[in-house]
């Protein structure tokens, strides 16, 4: 007979997954739309090689360029970012943090000058990263299929890392996606140990 707890942790985690990832999208369409109205809110995109803007290395990862850009990143956004955080708040957190801060960096690095670059496709790319590769650093069969389902469905936008539109950050989408490389390395799950006396297959 199934372990009830179990289920109930499972239908936990969905549910934590789902509110984590809508309360964001709908912060997001909060945002842009006080952005639209006002325009205040672009200071907080990030100009490269300027010491002063390494402040927006975060915040440009929840601004847009209008509400079309941010329709663009809002669904493989929400599915990306449902499927990472089914793994619990408190490491998907930490994986998207990680993958803001290396994607923020890269950009500011490596963009073009007098750039202004905003949007969430970065974590999108990251996030697109840590679920192709994080079965195979953790050696978990299940995490190895939600791979290749994110494979299939998303496989086509990594043509997205090269620079071939000019009006596109493909250093966004190209850091992105090496954070959540590293981000999966970095947050590998441990190794479960057999209980004393368990016979090993």
């Amino acid at each position: 007979m199934p372990d009830s707890s179990i289920d109930r942790n499972a239908v936990r985690r969905i549910k934590a997954a789902a509110a984590l990832m809508l309360g964001w999208l709908a912060l997001l369409w909060v945002l842009e739309a006080v952005d639209s109205s006002t325009g205040a809110l672009q200071t907080y995109g990030l100009s490269p090689r300027d010491a002063g803007e390494l402040r927006d290395v975060i915040p440009m990862a929840f601004l847009h360029h209008g509400f079309d850009h941010l329709a663009a990143n809002a669904l493989p956004l929400l599915v990306l970012g449902f499927l990472a955080a089914l793994s619990g708040t408190g490491h998907f957190l930490r994986v998207v943090l990680t993958i803001m801060v290396v994607g923020g960096l890269g950009v500011w690095l490596t963009a073009a000058d007098n750039s202004v670059t905003a949007g969430a496709s970065g974590v999108v790319f990251g996030l697109l990263g840590y679920l192709l590769v994080r079965g195979f650093v953790n050696r978990r069969a299940v995490d190895i299929v939600v791979g290749l389902l994110v494979l299939v469905m998303y496989g086509s936008a990594l043509w997205g890392v090269l620079p071939t539109n000019p009006t596109v950050s493909w250093q966004g989408h190209l850091f992105g996606l090496i954070g959540g490389v590293m981000a999966a390395f970095m947050y590998r799950r441990p190794k479960r140990r057999a209980p004393a006396g368990a016979l090993i297959p």
